[in-house]
């Protein structure tokens, strides 16, 4: 290894295992490796000096070779808890090599304890922990940890470096509009991380982010990948949504946007409209449980005293797709939580239903009370579909066998596809949308017929879906089929952790 600050560095994004978040089987349909590009790290490169040789593997789309780690000076590893398995090879596989370790990211920011074989810990964020990781480099006064409480100025951060990954492998790119949330749930680690007061990036840093997307060639879905966009309404509305409009019109709608809100965007019909305009066709909802006692339980007071079926229904009828996540284990949930959940999904319309174990992470109201309780088992593992890490007051076993039956059920073939056309049938798109012919949509409708449509074991359902969209809705049918894909990979998912248990 050099003498000095180093010139080469690979930055490593390790091995998620297979959920319903990493949509593994229904990429296979068009032919791309990954959702989307590691966007911390890629954000991480560009804050470092720029005369630095800076290479990238996202081992979702590129195994990580020896040879990649032995040209590295430092290797530096991002990551969650998700992925805690995989960063623990790759550390022992650079220390293996005698190459040093910089880890960062919400893994390491919430463990950094557990990980005392990464050489040095840059925690918290990275724009005002790295700066000092890389002033002590150049003077050769390294420190094992860097941490600060500050929180970032985001409008400072730079434009992620899209030119270290190949766009083609991935389904979607992202970008950040904003960090932390108004709202602190009882599990939640988001307020731990970020902060409960969103801070936002500027108009011109979202145009200009966008600008240099559309000047890559990219075309198609962009996430934005933040913890509540609409945590700050109204700057959103008065400055940021207008400027994406006007963007948007100028290149023709390039792209179609997705994010992550909470449900009380289905009082801003105003807001809603400007996302729809502004090229939104699809947002995340952390709708929890149809309990109210437990939804009291976790804090979740967005979602208290309200029609959630109600909310639901009316983000659809904008024109947004809610796709939603759910959480089972709570100390009030009932027995009947089982079938109310599932009757809820289905009822709702919400294809996406993202159901999952209550985990406690570290910081957060839940873990302390946990811990106090004397209730903690371990770490979470991230994997919510199969490790819950505190004792449940419900019997663990009634709480894994009602989890399963409530996944066997909603992505039956059966009951799947009669939601996507209760969603499909009351769905109201935007208009602004240009729909662009792409090798790969020809490519995924052809494997749907064959993998679906014949020897599928939902074949029935899948011509059911597709005759009755093309009479009724026609406008919808690659939607319809997108949403079929995506049932096929809940089942796999679902079906192989079934099989391991």
């Amino acid at each position: 290894m050099t003498e000095g600050p180093p010139t080469r560095v690979l930055l490593v994004y390790p091995q998620l295992p297979d959920t319903f978040w990493s949509y593994k089987y229904a990429l296979k349909f068009i032919s791309k490796k990954a959702s989307s590009p590691p966007l911390g790290l890629l954000t991480v490169a560009a804050m470092l000096p720029p005369e630095w040789e800076t290479r990238l593997v996202d081992t979702q789309v590129t195994p990580l070779g020896d040879g990649e780690i032995e040209w590295a000076d430092y290797v530096f590893i991002s990551a969650m808890s998700i992925q805690e398995k995989s960063v623990r090879q790759v550390v022992a596989r650079c220390r293996a090599k005698g190459v040093k370790t910089v880890g960062g990211g919400p893994l390491f920011t919430a463990m950094a304890d557990a990980f005392p074989d990464v050489d040095y810990l840059v925690l918290d964020e990275a724009e005002i922990t790295l700066p000092l990781f890389l002033k002590d480099l150049e003077q050769g006064r390294l420190k094992h940890v860097y941490t600060s409480g500050e929180r970032a100025d985001i409008g400072l951060t730079p434009i992620p470096r899209w030119d270290l990954i190949d766009m083609k492998k991935y389904a979607s790119m992202n970008l950040q509009y904003s960090r932390g949330c108004p709202f602190d749930c009882d599990f939640c680690n988001i307020t731990v991380l970020f902060g409960q007061k969103p801070r936002t990036k500027g108009k011109d840093q979202i145009v200009a982010e966008l600008e240099r997307l559309y000047c890559t060639g990219w075309r198609g879905s962009v996430f934005f990948v933040d913890d509540n966009f609409i945590g700050n309404r109204a700057k959103l509305k008065k400055d940021v949504l207008p400027a994406i409009v006007g963007w948007m019109a100028e290149k023709r709608y390039p792209f179609e946007f997705a994010t992550e809100v909470s449900i009380n965007l289905a009082d801003d019909r105003p807001l809603m409209e400007q996302m729809v305009k502004a090229g939104f066709d699809t947002v995340f909802v952390g709708i929890e449980t149809p309990d109210e006692n437990s939804l009291a339980e976790c804090r979740k007071v967005q979602n208290e005293n309200r029609d959630l079926m109600d909310s639901v229904k009316t983000i659809q009828r904008s024109g947004l797709q809610v796709q939603a996540g759910f959480i089972l284990g709570f100390d009030n949930d009932p027995p009947s939580i089982f079938d109310r959940m599932a009757r809820f999904i289905q009822d709702s319309g919400i294809v996406t239903a993202m159901v999952g174990l209550l985990n406690a992470p570290r910081g957060t109201r839940l873990h302390k009370r946990l811990g106090i309780e004397g209730r903690l088992l371990s770490e979470i593992s991230g994997d919510h579909m199969e490790s819950i890490n505190f004792i449940p007051k419900m019997n663990l076993d009634v709480l894994i066998h009602g989890y399963h039956r409530i996944l066997r059920t909603i992505y039956s073939p059966h009951c799947y596809y009669d939601r996507v056309r209760r969603f499909l049938s009351e769905y109201a798109p935007g208009r602004n949308r240009i729909v662009r012919f792409k090798a790969n949509y020809l490519t995924a409708f052809l494997r749907s017929v064959f993998f679906l449509g014949i020897v599928g074991r939902e074949r029935i359902d899948y011509w059911k879906l597709l005759l009755w969209s093309l009479f009724t809705r026609p406008r919808l049918v690659p939607l319809a089929i997108q949403l079929a894909i995506c049932g096929f990979h809940f089942r796999k998912v679902s079906a192989d952790r079934f099989t391991r248990r």
